[in-house]
Formats: C-alpha cells, structure tokens, sequence
C-alpha cells in the first residue's frame, strides 16, 4: 500500500495546482513504476470524467489510488483480500 500512497501524495499535490486534469494525473502516473497498467485501464473500463471526477490507479501490490470526488483528494487503498 506504500505504492498507492506515494502516488496518493504526489497527486495531492498536483490537484492543488491550477487546471488539474486526468491528463495531468495520468502524466504524474507514468512517472510511478509500480502503477499496474492493464489493471489501471480494466478499474477504469467504465470511467465517466462527467460523473467520477478523475481516473483511479491499480498499483502492482494490488493497492489501489483512488479519487475520492466529495473530498477533492486521492487516498490510497489496501489490496481486496476478499476475492
């Protein structure tokens, strides 16, 4: 979970700036390398920007980088042990 919690900060800091964008918080993404790509585009297979605000990122320790629209902010999420 210290991936998506790295990310969360880096992210957090970014919203802060003038015109944040998906663009922009995918950009920042690239940069981390245990941001886990086929599982990113499968989390966000039914994105809507007009409704969930900015994309999510799985990380490759199965921690999720999520947005959390009501608190303007990403926070990081454990791996769901449950499946």
């Amino acid at each position: 979970m210290d991936d998506a919690r790295r990310l969360a900060n880096a992210l957090n800091a970014l919203v802060k700036g003038p015109q944040f964008s998906n663009s922009k918080a995918r950009g920042a993404a690239r940069q981390e390398p245990a941001v886990n790509w086929p599982a990113t585009k499968r989390l966000n297979e039914d994105f809507n920007p007009e409704v969930d605000g900015f994309e999510s990122f799985a990380m490759n320790d199965g921690s999720v980088c999520s947005w959390k629209p009501g608190q303007f902010r990403y926070v990081a999420s454990a791996p769901d042990r449950s499946v």
